[in-house]
């Protein structure tokens, strides 16, 4: 005997433990409830449905039944005619199938005419059988409940049973436990779905192959290599923040992919450290990545008197010192956005002094002009300076050294050159002996 009474405890429980609401909780156990019923006191075709009074513990079972016309059903003399077609179909496969042939391969036109002839009854997906456990003329329906629209439901009371045998108790549990697992992967897919692009923290569960997976709360998350910084290393149990890229819908439940490479991640670490950028006055303009070497972020302020670069930087460098200890020490350059593009440029190859930005607009090009000594500075490593510039500016950038002016000599230095010239010329030419 079920005591409907431990389903109702056990409501306020699984919802909380699941953290699924507490009417998906009641709708799986009254499917299951049905379940039950229909297995050992339903007839075949009936469509079973329960009510479960929460406060009292008591089930109440109905019987379904749609209210439909004529226009909506099958007549006697289509269904005639419907059975006739399958049957010349099958006996013309059957026919066809034994007939003696080298190749025993079957024929493929054979099946394309029977897919054809089933094709040219639209009717059929517009149509049904009558089911009388199933379905009650509308008239009839109208009679037991008045104003009963076409297509309306009728519940016909069934009586209340609560000893079920081994076969529906175990039916119904395999309900329950299927649609709890259904609705705690939605609620999770729900959840995680509203903070995609967002960073959340994490600790890394196992390692497979390269693949990192985090345990994220409710759920494991997946970090693919992909998605890695490279030479970075993770170890068990270690924790770290991560950008959360997409969620996807798995048959095993949603796939939650993460990453540490995005360049996101970057921004949402600076939203966490700088309030300035959190509140709105200074905003992030662009960034631009080397995943574990490298990062230029572009900063603006969106309120007079302060100044980006300083607000992200902190005091004595203790807010972008965070960032980067964050990303495993990745260098951060933050630099400051301007209209002009030019001007931009210029801020862009920073730690190098540029001396003038001269722009092709047709080409979307740009030259920059530096000194010798800063032409390294501003190519950088593998010229991975310049390249990060462009990739921030959206412009291409080329490098070019300005000549160093020659150096004027001093006065006694320009009266003893003068002098040795002088000399140079009076003196007489020896002859060879």
């Amino acid at each position: 005997m079920v005591d409907l009474k431990q389903f109702i405890s056990a409501i306020d429980q699984i919802a909380e433990e699941k953290g699924i609401p507490k009417e998906k909780v009641v709708e799986t156990i009254e499917m299951a409830l049905a379940a039950a019923y229909k297995k050992d006191y339903g007839e075949k075709g009936q469509n079973i449905r329960v009510k479960l009074e929460e406060k009292t513990g008591e089930a109440k079972f109905f019987q379904v039944m749609t209210a439909v016309d004529e226009s909506m059903i099958f007549s006697e003399e289509e269904i005639a005619q419907m059975e006739r077609e399958r049957a010349e179909r099958e006996a013309k496969i059957k026919g066809e199938s034994e007939e003696p042939t080298e190749n025993t391969e079957p024929q493929p036109p054979a099946v394309e005419t029977v897919e054809s002839e089933e094709e040219e009854q639209p009717t059929e997906d517009k149509k049904f059988r009558f089911n009388p456990k199933r379905h009650i003329m509308l008239a009839e329906a109208q009679k037991i409940k008045p104003g009963l629209e076409l297509g309306g439901e009728l519940l016909i009371p069934l009586e209340t049973k609560e000893d079920y045998g081994r076969i529906a108790a175990q039916t119904a549990k395999q309900v329950i436990i299927q649609r709890i697992r259904e609705a705690e992967r939605e609620v999770v897919y729900e959840t995680f779905k509203e903070k995609e692009g967002d960073i959340l923290s994490a600790s890394v569960q196992r390692i497979e192959r390269g693949t990192v997976y985090l345990d994220i709360g409710r759920t494991t998350g997946v970090l693919f290599p992909e998605e890695q910084i490279p030479q970075e290393r993770y170890r068990i149990g270690q924790r770290l923040r991560v950008f959360m890229v997409r969620v996807d819908k798995d048959n095993r439940g949603p796939a939650i992919i993460l990453s540490r490479k995005h360049p996101k991640i970057v921004a949402k670490l600076f939203e966490l450290e700088v309030p300035e950028i959190a509140s709105g006055a200074v905003e992030i303009k662009a960034i631009a990545r080397e995943a574990g070497s490298r990062s230029k972020v572009a900063v603006s302020s969106n309120e007079p008197g302060i100044d980006p670069v300083g607000s992200c930087v902190g005091q004595r460098g203790i807010r972008v010192t965070s960032v980067i200890n964050e990303l495993g020490g990745e260098n951060v350059d933050i630099v400051a956005w301007s209209e002009d593009p030019a001007k931009f440029i210029a801020n862009s190859l920073s730690p190098a002094k540029v001396l003038n930005v001269d722009l092709n607009e047709a080409y979307h090009m740009a030259v920059a002009e530096v000194t010798e000594d800063q032409l390294s500075l501003a190519i950088g490593k593998r010229g991975q300076n310049v390249r990060l510039a462009a990739e921030l500016t959206g412009w291409k950038i080329d490098i070019k050294s300005s000549a160093p002016a020659k150096p004027e000599p001093a006065v006694g230095q320009q009266a003893e050159e003068t002098v040795t010239e002088e000399k140079s010329e009076s003196a007489p030419e020896i002859p060879n002996t």
